[in-house]
């Protein structure tokens, strides 16, 4: 059964998050959430909260179906990153003129589902 978890209108580059997510896609979730600890990047943080809320989502739906939960046979099965939508802002430049500065946002999405029987005997 698989867990879905977003994070909008995040106030990182699409370009910044799609590097951190990229390092996590296709990873166990528990060894994803310790790639994601210790990322140097400020993505890193709201990457990790993601993956987590997805796991934690993935536990609730298995409790309310009544089957027995195992974190370490989840994977991220889907990570991907969309572009929201961007701030405009203006700053003052040389003689009276104006340049605009684009404060730009994410949509973060993370999918994680347990390994299939075939997937896991290899």
């Amino acid at each position: 059964m698989e867990a879905k978890a977003q994070a909008r209108f995040v106030r990182v580059t699409p370009q910044k998050a799609r590097r951190v997510v990229d390092l996590i896609r296709g990873k166990q979730a528990e060894q994803a959430v310790a790639t994601l600890r210790f990322a140097p990047q400020a993505a890193g943080e709201t990457v990790l909260k993601v993956v987590e809320s997805a796991i934690a989502n993935a536990r609730v739906k298995a409790d309310r179906a009544g089957e027995a939960f195992d974190a370490t046979a989840l994977v991220v099965r889907e990570a991907y990153v969309d572009e929201g939508p961007t701030l405009k802002r203006f700053r003052p430049r040389a003689q009276g003129r104006a340049s605009q500065i684009l404060k730009r946002t994410s949509h973060i999405t993370v999918v994680v589902a347990p390994v299939e029987k075939k997937e896991r005997a290899r």
